[in-house]
């Protein structure tokens, strides 16, 4: 009998927690030798930041959290975290056949490399200039983000009509059933606060960097597109999922690929229309026939934040988390 297909789901920017991956850094050598490449890597980038030289695996394990918050710190982070848990997970996993790939905002980097789109190394440094260009952004636009409980796609559409004025504001992640988040100006922030209960919803501001996956990240987007035309995009050799579209990318079209990875910095992040779209076209192999269907869903470190998520997109699949090494058996949704 064949080996169980799996899916494989990569954090994004939020999911950072200091200690991340150190217990796959202990515990593993492929682990390590990952972080350790890391390491070299982010050496040599990383001389206009302002962190005293220390290692991106020393503010990985050791923090403090508000180090580890900043946006050109998680990010590499969390790509470098994401693929030495990879490289560390048992066999009986990573012999598996790979269904497909989805990442959250950030973890789609992740994913694609995963996927063979380009090497570890020119991920780690695009990933480095995209959190470096999103946090210039973040501090010369003064934006902000704020959550929406219980809201849906067109009560977030009214928020943003009723609050945003002469400012920005537009929904920038549809992370879950009743879960989306606003990103605009600061003054239409505080304003959608204010109305949100008018709609029906609750609100609350969230303590992050800037407005991301909105217009006031274009100059970010401009320049991170010059970043990606210089690296080498191969053929997927598995579907990855695009926040953007919310269905796979065009394997064999990398210009394409290029294309939407800039747009997801200006777009939202339609990470629950991914997931439910993922799930139907599973289930519907499944009743065709295709074995292909049986598949297992694993949540790369760090956290279980996809796992959340997953729960309230689609309560009948279940996502085995590793933010660290477990003896947990895989299961099939």
């Amino acid at each position: 009998m064949s080996a169980t297909p799996i899916v494989l789901l990569c954090p994004g920017q939020g999911a950072q927690a200091v200690s991340m991956a150190k217990a796959w850094h202990d515990a593993s050598p492929k682990a390590k030798a990952i972080l350790d490449e890391a390491d070299r890597i982010f050496a040599s980038e990383s001389g206009s930041l302002d962190i005293d030289g220390r290692a991106l695996s020393d503010i990985a394990f050791n923090g403090p959290q508000a180090t580890l918050n900043r946006t050109d710190l998680s990010q590499p982070a969390l790509y470098a975290a994401g693929i030495a848990c990879y490289h560390a997970l048992p066999d009986e996993i990573r012999s598996c056949p790979l269904r497909a790939v989805a990442g959250l905002s950030l973890g789609e980097y992740t994913a694609l490399h995963l996927a063979g789109a380009f090497s570890f190394e020119d991920g780690l440094r695009l990933v480095m200039r995209r959190g470096q260009l999103m946090q210039q952004a973040a501090e010369a636009s003064m934006g902000g983000m704020v959550a929406l409980i219980g809201a849906d796609e067109a009560q977030a559409n009214e928020v943003c009509a009723r609050a945003a004025g002469d400012g920005i504001l537009v929904p920038a992640n549809f992370n879950a059933p009743g879960q989306i988040v606003l990103s605009g100006s600061i003054d239409a922030c505080d304003r959608a606060v204010a109305v949100a209960g008018d709609v029906g919803v609750r609100a609350t501001k969230l303590q992050v960097a800037g407005a991301f996956h909105s217009p006031l990240m274009a100059p970010a987007a401009e320049k991170l597109g010059e970043a990606l035309a210089k690296v080498a995009f191969a053929p997927l050799r598995a579907e990855v999922w695009s926040n953007v579209t919310a269905r796979p990318h065009d394997a064999a079209n990398p210009q394409l690929l290029r294309s939407l990875l800039v747009d997801q910095l200006v777009s939202p992040v339609r990470w629950a229309q991914s997931c439910a779209n993922l799930l139907e076209v599973l289930n519907t192999e499944r009743k065709v026939g295709d074995m292909r269907a049986a598949t297992v869903f694993h949540e790369l470190a760090p956290g279980t934040v996809l796992k959340g998520l997953m729960r309230r997109i689609d309560k009948s699949c279940e996502v085995i988390p590793h933010d660290a090494p477990t003896s947990q058996p895989t299961t099939a949704i």
